[in-house]
């Protein structure tokens, strides 16, 4: 996960550059004072040093009780989007409060309209909203990053009436605002894209064949004439109606790694956004996921998504292998299984910031992954950016039970990783880090198990 920039409250008032500059010339007056032996400069000199204190005094002692609420708009938003940000900020002392200045704190640039004045605000009444103890503030926001952030809490930067001193007080909490990756559509009528769209849909009519012949029954005795399914009863020489029951879609298989295992991820590493501590060869391979599984969903399968690492989509004490070494895939399906995953794959942490990592020396599961689990072959997809060689022939025991079977590699998975995956009937097409997603979808025909171009 994208650090987040952290909040920096002082603790204690400060003064303003005014107040500096007030001290400055109350010890210069005083100095001069003593050397001219001039009393009423010294009166004066005191009255400079005093009103900075005062001041620092005062606004430390001067006490705001503020409740703050914030919405997003929207609130799941896609990485290089924009959201609105609502403030209501409300007076809930026996006081009305002065005049201040606040900012909202984000993790992103917000621009100068995340900062403003605070009008006075009028002693808390406890009536409807939109009262003179109540007022709403809004602002822009640009979300580049993929990730959960915390936005918040409103530091509220009180000052003296001479402007002398300022202290800055936090109120409210932290909301998050999910940022879920880009999403590229993929599929069209060109290229390798017809046919790898052509295999998936001749996979669903496999599997869904023609629903006259599935969900058409006899007639029965109060049935309604519009449930009639005039073709089949054409075909069967009786009257025909359509089954209410509906059927499960077919199953396709989505590997993202998240682990990034291998032996070339300091390659990985040149690739990061250093602003941001964001590992790009990682964040590529959640965007291709992403646009790969949103995909596949819209185009009726159902979704079964595995993570080399420990799960982070579905965390579970007895999840921690990996989905290559025994742990269980977690499941998306329509309707809503597309926002679900990206909200899913919002909350992936960077392999800088994971804390978890699957142990080699855990008892072998491997032998379960090694036989097919299922008769009938299904899609299968993977993205990967550094698997080790255990991985790749993980990946290669599954590899038999898809159809078919293509993985979009980073450059910094190994050759012999590559070979291995090859060798067991893994399409391998080549996923750059600047290259447009919808370009590689369409850069490999499964029909032949070539890629078109590879770059």
């Amino acid at each position: 996960m994208p650090r987040l920039r952290r909040l920096r409250m002082t603790r204690w008032p400060r003064p303003t550059r005014r107040g500096v500059v007030l001290v400055l010339v109350g010890v210069v007056l005083f100095a001069v004072a003593l050397f001219l032996d001039r009393r009423d400069l010294i009166f004066l000199a005191l009255i400079g040093v005093a009103l900075p204190l005062v001041a620092l005094a005062f606004v430390a002692l001067r006490r705001m009780s503020l409740h703050v609420s914030r919405a997003f708009s929207p609130s799941v938003v896609s990485a290089g989007g924009t959201a609105r940000v609502s403030l209501l900020v409300t007076n809930t002392g026996r006081r009305s409060t002065d005049s201040a200045r606040w900012r909202d704190i984000s993790p992103f640039a917000a621009g100068d309209d995340a900062s403003g004045p605070v009008p006075a605000l009028g002693r808390h009444t406890g009536g409807s909203r939109g009262g003179d103890d109540t007022v709403e503030l809004s602002y822009s926001i640009d979300l580049t990053r993929r990730g959960v952030f915390g936005v918040g809490p409103v530091a509220v930067t009180m000052s003296d009436p001479f402007g002398l001193a300022t202290f800055d007080r936090a109120f409210g909490e932290a909301h998050d605002i999910i940022v879920t990756p880009r999403v590229s559509v993929l599929g069209g009528p060109r290229g390798g894209a017809a046919a790898i769209d052509g295999a998936l849909q001749e996979r669903l009519r496999q599997t869904m064949p023609n629903s006259d012949e599935l969900i058409a029954r006899e007639y029965r005795h109060g049935d309604p004439l519009r449930r009639v399914n005039w073709p089949a009863t054409a075909r069967h020489g009786e009257l025909m109606v359509r089954q209410e029951e509906q059927r499960s879609n077919p199953g396709a298989r989505l590997i993202i790694d998240t682990s990034m295992s291998g032996h070339h991820r300091h390659s990985v590493f040149e690739h990061a956004d250093r602003s941001g501590h964001v590992d790009a060869g990682f964040e590529r391979v959640v965007e291709m996921a992403a646009s790969v599984g949103a995909h596949l969903l819209r185009s009726g399968f159902r979704l079964e998504v595995s993570e080399t690492g420990p799960s982070i989509l579905e965390p579970s004490v007895e999840r921690t292998r990996g989905g290559l070494f025994g742990d269980s895939p977690t499941e998306f399906a329509m309707p809503g299984g597309d926002a679900e995953l990206l909200e899913s794959l919002a909350h992936l942490p960077t392999p800088t910031d994971r804390t978890d990592r699957r142990d080699a020396h855990d008892d072998d599961p491997r032998s379960a992954v090694r036989t097919p689990l299922r008769v009938t072959r299904t899609p299968g997809f993977a993205v990967l950016a550094d698997i080790d060689l255990d991985e790749a022939d993980a990946l290669a025991a599954l590899g038999v039970g898809f159809e078919p079977a293509v993985a979009f590699v980073l450059s910094t998975v190994g050759e012999e990783a590559r070979e291995r995956l090859a060798a067991s009937g893994w399409t391998c097409v080549p996923l750059g880090y600047a290259q447009d997603l919808e370009s590689v979808w369409e850069s490999v025909d499964v029909s032949s198990g070539v890629v078109s171009n590879g770059r």
